[in-house]
C-alpha cells in the first residue's frame, strides 16, 4: 500500500450504539418509531445524514428539515459519546497502526460521512492531529454525492493515486463505494457483522475485529 484511507465511525471508533440511540430519537420525532440495528447497517452506515433523514421522512425531500435534524442528531450523538467515558477511545491497535504508518512514511487520512462538528470533536478528543493533518480529512460538507467521491478526494489530499490506496472500512456501503472508486485493497473491521457479505470480493484482503490484525 502507498496510502491509507480510514473510515471513522465503526472503524476507528466503535460507536454504533451511540448512532442507534441518536437516530432513534430522530426517527421517533420524524416517523413515530425507532430504528433497528439492521436498518443502521443497511440504510444508514456510510450514508450522508440528509439521505438518512429523507429515508426516515418517507423519502420526502426537504432541505430545511434535513439540515435541522442532521444537526440535532449529531448533538445527541456527541452527548452520548461523552457520557460513555469507558468506551470513548480509539479502537484497539489504532494508535500502534498510526505509529507504524508514520514510521514507514505511508500517508494516511480519514474519509467519513460525519459532519465537520463531529470531525472537530474527534480531532480534539482523540488528538488525531498527532498523526493526521486535519486539512486532509474528508467529511460531509454537502459537496460530495456519496462516499465514492469522498474516497477519491481523500486520495487526492494525500497525493496517492486511487489504485494505490488501501481503505479500511466497516460498512457494506463503504465497501461498495471503495470498489466503485477503483480502490484495490480493502480491509474490514467487522463491527457491523458484514463479513459474510464481502468475503468473496477480490478487493477485500482482510476481515478483522481490531486494528491490531491489520497487516501492512
Amino acid at each position: 500500500m502507498n496510502g491509507v484511507i480510514f473510515d471513522f465511525n465503526g472503524t476507528l471508533f466503535l460507536d454504533n450504539d451511540k448512532h442507534i440511540k441518536a437516530w432513534n430519537k430522530i426517527a421517533m420525532e420524524l416517523r413515530g418509531t425507532g430504528i433497528t440495528e439492521e436498518e443502521l447497517h443497511t440504510k444508514m452506515n456510510g450514508v450522508n445524514n440528509k439521505y438518512i433523514i429523507r429515508y426516515l421522512n418517507s423519502g420526502k425531500e426537504d432541505d430545511e428539515l434535513e439540515a435541522k435534524y442532521s444537526s440535532l442528531k449529531e448533538q445527541y450523538y456527541r452527548r452520548f459519546c461523552k457520557e460513555d467515558t469507558k468506551n470513548f477511545h480509539l479502537i484497539e491497535g489504532a494508535v500502534q497502526l498510526f505509529d507504524q504508518l508514520k514510521q514507514k512514511n505511508i500517508p494516511f487520512t480519514i474519509a467519513s460521512a460525519s459532519i465537520k462538528d463531529n470531525i472537530d470533536f474527534f480531532v480534539e478528543n482523540f488528538q488525531l492531529g498527532r498523526w493526521i493533518d486535519p486539512e486532509t480529512i474528508v467529511y460531509d460538507n454537502g459537496q460530495y454525492k456519496d462516499k465514492e467521491a469522498m474516497f477519491i478526494q481523500a486520495a487526492r489530499n494525500i497525493h496517492v493515486p486511487v489504485d494505490q490506496i488501501c481503505v479500511i472500512e466497516d460498512s457494506l456501503a463503504g465497501v461498495n463505494a471503495s470498489i466503485k472508486a477503483g480502490i484495490p485493497d480493502i480491509r474490514i473491521i467487522d463491527s457491523g457483522h458484514i463479513a459474510s457479505q464481502v468475503e468473496s470480493f477480490e478487493q477485500v484482503r482482510q476481515i478483522c475485529d481490531t486494528m491490531k490484525e491489520i497487516e501492512l
